[in-house]
């Protein structure tokens, strides 16, 4: 009996406390588990580029874009397309970026706004036009990762946002009503309410030790009372003595 009253105690004010995340984990897992990670990964509206065809002959070599870029001393090369031109995306020891047109020579770094909006238009996958064209030097939250970057709109039922990097020119986040949607339920999943990156600070740790407990106590009391159930039954079907 003493066992029994306090995996009821335990099972009763534990869930008191955590019933509330244990229900939002349920409706998280459900919203994860019903919307395709491609739509809210926005994957499905990508145009896929027309290929290009390049020969060593008709482009610029890497000392070339490197020297065109003005940097001294190159870290990273990587050859590459901007919508049909052959470009360079090149990074030197310190970090800094360029992008240079592997056939002209030309400088293509940081992006106009013009050529911000055509990279976005050909990437998308709608005929929606662009609502906004924004040069952000904050990092916004739903972007997660380091500033600047070009953001743009388009005026479509889902709210698509494209984020595009002024230093390569490569879309680096798709974003829209459904991933927004998906987020929320994310950051309510693994109890980040920041940004939605950690999943594993104490509070979530905590918070899922209380419900093991819970379901351990609870387990514990279904036990003690089918066992008590069966006890009954047993005493009850025994001859009585005469």
């Amino acid at each position: 009996m003493t066992t029994l009253r306090w995996a009821l105690r335990i099972h009763k004010w534990i869930a008191l406390i955590v019933g509330l995340q244990i229900l939002l984990w349920i409706m998280g897992g459900v919203v994860m588990s019903a919307i395709p990670i491609e739509h809210v990964r926005g994957e499905h509206k990508i145009r896929e580029p027309a290929p290009v065809t390049l020969t060593p002959s008709s482009v610029i070599t890497i000392a070339e874009a490197a020297k065109a870029a003005n940097m001294l001393t190159l870290g990273h090369a990587e050859l590459g397309q901007l919508q049909e031109t052959p470009v360079w995306r090149l990074r030197d020891a310190d970090g800094n970026r360029s992008l240079v047109n592997a056939v002209s020579g030309q400088v293509l770094s940081p992006l106009p706004e013009q050529l911000a909006r055509s990279i976005a238009t050909t990437d998308y996958l709608g005929d929606a036009p662009i609502r906004s064209a924004q040069y952000l030097a904050t990092s916004p939250t739903e972007y997660g990762r380091p500033a600047p970057v070009w953001k743009i709109a388009f005026d479509d039922n889902g709210n698509t946002t494209l984020y595009i990097d002024p230093f390569t020119a490569e879309v680096r986040a798709r974003r829209s009503s459904t991933w927004r949607f998906y987020d929320f339920f994310w950051r309510l999943h693994v109890m980040d309410y920041n940004d939605g990156e950690d999943f594993n600070h104490p509070l979530l740790i905590t918070a899922a030790g209380a419900a093991l407990l819970v379901a351990m106590s609870g387990i514990t009391l279904l036990f003690l009372r089918m066992r008590r159930l069966l006890t009954g039954s047993r005493r009850r079907r025994s001859p009585t003595p005469s």
